[in-house]
């Protein structure tokens, strides 16, 4: 097989030098893992000369740490999107199911990746683990409000303002995490996507009984 060759990049492709670094890193850091992916490996695949791998990203830890940066922003951007359905029920049902979807489908492989090394970047783990907590709050926070307006927003209730981001985190926990464990340690994303409405349906009922009760306390 022809090996490519390194260096300066054809000119129809300099312009994208960055784009281009950051999708070999990251194929790299998932077929590999990061330590067994090198400098030289992103090089030939990119491909990028050396220097111009430096002249973006100071070393390797920096390449991984913008790697699962942009993995970050392609889950939690929710721009543009609209629940379908009707009832508050379908809509959240909606925003569960692509909540789920976007991870395991688009995400997991960088999710595994940053598992590993988080004792080797302990830091780079806290604020990967505070940017996607904050964004993603921000996002359902944003669509939970415009998908429960029919709800009673009672000053102490679980939509009002001093509660809404505890609320938004309940409804991710309850979605997002049993469907993120049980893709980690190894179920298919053909046998979790045949039980995702089912376990959707049941968690959005659960989450909106829990927001009728009283929350006067």
């Amino acid at each position: 097989m022809k090996k490519t060759k390194r260096g300066r990049p054809p000119k129809d492709l300099a312009g994208d030098a960055q784009a281009r670094i950051l999708d070999a890193a990251q194929q790299l850091f998932l077929e590999k893992g990061y330590r067994s992916a090198s400098i030289d490996d992103i090089s030939e695949l990119a491909p990028a000369s050396k220097p111009t791998i430096y002249a973006h990203f100071p070393g390797k830890d920096a390449l991984f740490a913008a790697v699962v940066a942009r993995t970050i922003d392609g889950l939690t951007d929710f721009e543009g999107f609209s629940p379908e359905g009707r009832t508050i029920e379908d809509k959240l049902m909606s925003l569960g199911t692509a909540i789920v979807e976007r991870v395991i489908e688009e995400s997991l492989g960088m999710v595994r990746v940053t598992i590993a090394e988080s004792q080797r970047f302990p830091e780079l783990s806290r604020n990967v683990h505070d940017a996607a907590r904050d964004r993603s709050l921000a996002a359902v926070s944003q669509l939970l409000d415009d998908a429960t307006q029919k709800l009673a927003r009672t000053p102490k209730g679980p939509f009002s303002a001093k509660r809404s981001r505890a609320t938004a985190q309940i409804f991710l926990d309850l979605i997002l995490l049993p469907m993120l464990f049980r893709s980690l340690v190894g179920e298919t994303q053909k046998d979790l996507k045949k039980e995702l409405p089912g376990f959707v349906r049941e968690r959005v009922g659960f989450f909106l009984a829990a927001c009728e009760t009283d929350w006067s306390y």
